[in-house]
């Protein structure tokens, strides 16, 4: 009797999909099932019809798009020319990470999962929505859907009854075995970053260009509760080139404090050299890891040390704890039943990876080197707006960075790892500060006809994209710039105000601002929408204008909907359901594009 053989599918922009995939690989495993696990795209799309069983899981980003690296799978499984019976011998599930701020929630997996039906595939359970605003996170869906899906998996294809299953407290082999070097290679500092200050071909995430940092400046008041700059990058001879509504994307380092620390907590020499070995033949590299490579270099540019574990780190390090009450605290933490405990003790008051350790210090000091990459995931790059238009400043490239500081109910307060390592690069220091970046295609596009007005609302540092699209339209010429935006107060955080009001003085910008504090009642953009109603919506219907959202995810896209669909009532005099109906298709027709974080 032959093992059965499992393939897990991933569609991943942060990782989170990635780690859920990579947790049922490991599941699999644990059950002697033969697994892969893999990226969409770098799967040969064309075998799927020999695949027995497939467990797909990917997440939704932007206007309810597919992650970057299954986007041509997903415009292979919808081409037309494919047979219904395509599929017709594959049993699958979806697995689906998603945001339920936004209007397309886990749209990807709900749009992959109808397709995979209409192919002929046999769906073995309903597709699982794991929501990222759920108070305990996407696990709150994945949890009890995972648990019948095995249990079904495991009916329909059964191992050999001589293959016992491999118990949870035991660690899974590695996937990479660590060879220390005896003595330090004959390579320069330059061949241990991946990065390029000069690329033949437009920089990617596996080839980023090393650009050198102009301005970091801070541009809110003294007064204001947050720090934010405006950092502008020089990006002569890097292949870059970008358009309005383009993001950036920005690899960022550990402090060199934390990964001091880090090798003490795990007694690691950080000038030792190690080349890797994968464990099983056919096993890649990992990617943007250069080898040979020192420990300082893994941990400092590699390992996310200050993101907060998932569950599946404590399912690991419980597996390699020898020590018998920080073993029975992991295990505890990790299980089912655990998850309100472990959401208090790491989620709650955003508990790093690196704290986690110094907690159970006679685990950390005694995991084997060979788990590092098991154990920790790789930093992820963060994306920015471009706030910038190359027909304004050639050769630039600008972004507005709020720095993440906030306390919780932890001694320390919480830094978000990009945003204060940016802020804190001092770019009139000796020698050039270099930052790691590519740019990509955004969520927001932005109509090509020159007489078509654009509606944008922009609270707070939301305006960043809008700056690069008025930057771009007023070089082109075209006017109907109408720009919404909110912030606190105009003497601490009314950025570009300058800029605005010359464009507006020219005529090429109509700008309409709610300072939220300046009066006891407070003015938000949502307000103002609704104070001119009847110019809205002659722009949307009369004009045809295209509508942009960008700030934050929490109450803005429900409050500005609300406000439109008000105006839709009022000045357009359509009934309640006709009004959602235009909301609708002015989302379908990509005339209502949000770009919102959490």
């Amino acid at each position: 009797m032959q093992v059965p053989q499992l393939l897990v599918l991933f569609g991943s922009q942060t990782g989170t999909a990635q780690d859920e995939a990579e947790r049922l690989g490991r599941e699999a495993r644990r059950r002697r099932l033969g697994c892969r696990v893999q990226a969409l795209d770098s799967y040969s799309v064309a075998n799927l019809i020999r695949e027995p069983l497939v467990i797909f899981v990917c997440a939704t980003t932007g206007q309810g798009d597919p992650p970057d690296n299954m986007k041509n799978f997903w415009r292979f499984i919808f081409r037309k020319s494919l047979p219904s019976s395509s599929l017709c011998q594959m049993d699958f599930a979806v697995l689906g990470l998603g945001d339920s701020s936004y209007a397309k929630f886990n749209f990807v997996a709900k749009k992959l999962h109808r397709r995979l039906l209409q192919l002929g595939g046999s769906a073995l359970l309903p597709p699982c929505l794991g929501d990222d605003q759920h108070e305990l996170g996407p696990d709150a869906a994945i949890d009890p859907w995972v648990e019948d899906l095995w249990e079904k998996i495991m009916v329909m294809y059964p191992v050999p009854l001589d293959i016992p299953e491999i118990p949870h407290g035991v660690p899974l082999p590695s996937k990479f075995i660590f060879q220390f070097l005896q003595e330090v290679p004959s390579i320069g500092a330059e061949e241990l970053n991946i990065a390029s200050s000069a690329p033949q071909t437009p920089p990617s995430e596996l080839q980023p260009f090393l650009a050198p940092v102009i301005t970091n400046q801070r541009v809110t008041g003294p007064q204001h509760f947050q720090d934010v700059r405006l950092i502008e990058f020089d990006i002569t001879d890097s292949n870059i080139s970008f358009a309005a509504g383009d993001v950036v994307f920005i690899l960022p380092s550990n402090s060199e404090a934390h990964t001091q620390q880090f090798c003490q907590v795990l007694c690691l020499d950080p000038n030792q050299f190690f080349t890797l070995k994968p464990r099983e033949p056919g096993v890649p590299d990992p990617p943007g890891l250069p080898q040979p490579c020192t420990v300082w270099n893994l941990v400092s540019q590699y390992l996310d040390i200050a993101s907060v574990p998932r569950r599946s780190f404590f399912e690991l390090l419980a597996c390699l704890s020898q020590h018998a009450l920080e073993r029975e605290k992991l295990l505890e933490l990790s299980s089912a039943r655990g998850q309100e405990e472990l959401w208090e003790y790491c989620n709650r008051p955003r508990r790093t990876i690196l704290e986690v350790l110094c907690d159970f210090p006679h685990t950390a000091g005694a995991i084997p080197p060979d788990y590092l990459l098991d154990l920790i995931p790789r930093i992820r790059p963060r994306a920015f707006s471009i706030a910038s238009s190359l027909l304004a400043h050639p050769r630039r490239l600008q972004i507005l960075v709020a720095v993440v500081k906030y306390q919780t109910r932890l001694k320390e307060p919480r830094h978000g790892l990009c945003s204060s390592w940016l802020a804190s690069l001092n770019p009139g220091q000796a020698g050039p500060v270099r930052v790691p970046l590519w740019v990509r295609p955004g969520s927001l596009v932005f109509p090509k006809t020159p007489d078509t007005p654009i509606i944008m609302v922009g609270a707070g540092t939301g305006v960043a994209p809008f700056r690069a699209a008025i930057q771009e339209r007023v070089a082109h010429g075209q006017t109907g710039n109408f720009l919404f935006f909110g912030c606190r107060q105009r003497d601490q955080d009314f950025y570009w105000q300058t800029e605005w009001q010359k464009l507006e003085q020219k005529g090429w910008l109509t700008l309409v601002t709610a300072f939220s504090r300046e009066q006891e009642q407070k003015v938000y953009v949502q307000h103002r929408l609704r104070e001119l109603g009847p110019l809205v919506w002659e722009l949307l219907d009369g004009q045809g204008a295209y509508f942009y959202l960008a700030g934050n995810a929490k109450y803005l896209p429900t409050d500005v909907s609300e406000a439109l669909m008000s105006i839709f009532q009022e000045e357009g005099r359509l009934s309640t359901a006709d009004a959602s109906a235009y909301l609708a298709r002015l989302q379908q027709t990509l005339r209502f594009q949000t770009e919102t974080w959490a």
